[in-house]
């Protein structure tokens, strides 16, 4: 890669010929959400063995992630845009939309990857006319974690669906000694709103559609309904949230509950701030061993089922150096993929799944690395090879409400308001009854803009 300095001093036709701009750069300016030192420091080791084989050298800038939106709006503003950006999924089409993303660059490299490489759901999720916003990356998936002990002793299918769920609440609960369930109810946390997206998902259920709010289906929306009253009802009184249902499972009195996969290293008794207390020992991986996830639910309107999925991206962006930042963003996700995923394996599932020479040789090598915080142990110690494969399979049905309509914005905001939670909990508590409660949510969503 030429640096401006002889750029300058080069000809016009060996300027045209290497298809170089006077915008290029000496140096990969680089975005990362990824702050925190530890963090910091592995993606520094991977700009330092991109720049080894390359030759180009990648500045790694760190960005909150709080002001991330009002930093590219004023940087693109200025053309003052980085080369890649690593970002959330809320920003990949709002971005191309705005010219921010180069999606001609972006569609490029996942295809030069290899398209049936990646899990389909991050890639749908970013989809734009004719290819891909940003390159996904990296994600995770809620799970449903389970007792799998207890399920196979009482011949129970996995908690797959709403049927199977409910099929083992009705034979495993069994208060105080043992709760079924330990739901979300307390309506002013985002745990709740993240579990209730993740079950009206499972139904087919969604607020939005390609014009801005569209009407809940009531018979869905029942369905749903009646579902979480359910497991409300299996799980302990009062305002229950991540704390709660964790601290519960932990120690052996819950046989379900929705998680995040950052519970994976803590049910092995990796973290001492959150030790599982099933047994005296507080470093034991029994529970892990007893324990299984569900990372695609079901609902009966719905019987392929969603997951709620968090996915983040590589952006090329419009004032990027682009064939050194497709570069980079190729390195990133191959020969260095390991060490773009060993940032934080326990939060990053592969959402390139393998290469042409081996398709799960990503799946395989994740599953190897290290996790943990006070102790350190590869998954593959901790977890049997189908909870694995179940854990990464998630990204392929991975959805989050108005992704693909692109209302990503007025979806967040009905989140955000927490009406759904408020009027969930007041059925659950008996306030008024399904259809009612379908109605005062149409009629209260329709006013969130």
């Amino acid at each position: 890669m030429f640096g401006r300095s002889k750029f300058l001093a080069s000809t016009i036709a060996g300027v045209l010929a290497l298809g170089l701009t006077a915008a290029e750069a000496d140096t990969l300016r680089f975005w990362t959400t990824e702050e925190q030192p530890e963090r910091l420091a592995k993606q520094e080791e991977l700009a330092a063995a991109f720049k080894d084989k390359t030759g180009i050298e990648v500045d790694v800038i760190p960005v909150s992630e709080s002001d991330l939106g009002t930093r590219a709006t004023a940087a693109f503003a200025a053309g003052d845009l980085p080369d890649v950006i690593y970002h959330t999924l809320q920003y990949a089409l709002p971005w191309a939309e705005a010219g921010i993303l180069d999606t001609e660059a972006a569609t490029e490299v996942v295809e030069a990857l290899g398209t049936d490489t990646f899990a389909p759901g991050a890639v749908a999720m970013a989809a734009v006319e004719g290819g891909i916003a940003s390159v996904p990356v990296d994600g995770w998936t809620q799970m449903v974690v389970y007792r799998k002990d207890l399920f196979e002793e009482n011949g129970l299918a996995a908690p797959d669906s709403y049927e199977n769920i409910l099929a083992a609440v009705e034979k495993l609960h069994n208060p105080p000694e043992m709760f079924a369930f330990v739901a979300a109810t307390k309506i002013d946390e985002n745990f709740m709103s993240q579990v209730l997206e993740h079950v009206l998902l499972a139904n087919g259920v969604t607020p939005v559609d390609g014009n801005g709010f569209k009407a809940l289906d009531e018979k869905k929306t029942i369905e749903a309904l009646d579902f979480y009253k359910a497991i409300a009802k299996a799980s302990p009184p009062g305002d229950l949230f991540w704390k709660q249902s964790r601290e519960l499972y932990f120690a052996g009195k819950a046989a379900m509950i929705i998680w995040s996969p950052f519970i994976l290293d803590e049910l092995a008794g990796l973290r001492d701030s959150a030790p599982p207390t099933i047994t005296d020992d507080p470093t034991s991986k029994e529970l892990a061993s007893k324990t299984g996830v569900v990372t695609t639910l079901s609902g009966p309107s719905n019987p392929d089922g969603a997951a709620w999925g968090d996915v983040r991206y590589f952006g090329i962006t419009n004032d990027a150096d682009t064939e050194a930042a497709m570069q980079f963003i190729e390195f990133s996700m191959d020969d260095g993929y390991m060490s773009t995923l060993s940032i934080a394996p326990e939060g990053k599932f592969p959402i390139r799944r393998g290469n042409a020479d081996n398709a799960t040789a990503f799946i395989d090598g994740w599953s190897k690395l290290p996790v943990g915080v006070d102790r350190k142990a590869p998954l593959t110690e901790l977890y049997d090879p189908e909870t694995i494969k179940t854990i990464v399979a998630g990204l392929d049905t991975a959805s989050r409400w108005g992704v693909t309509e692109g209302q990503l914005s007025l979806a967040s905001k009905i989140i955000n308001s927490q009406v759904i939670n408020r009027l969930v909990r007041e059925y659950i508590d008996d306030e008024r009854d399904a259809a009612a409660t379908v109605a005062k949510l149409n009629e209260e969503l329709a006013k969130i803009q």
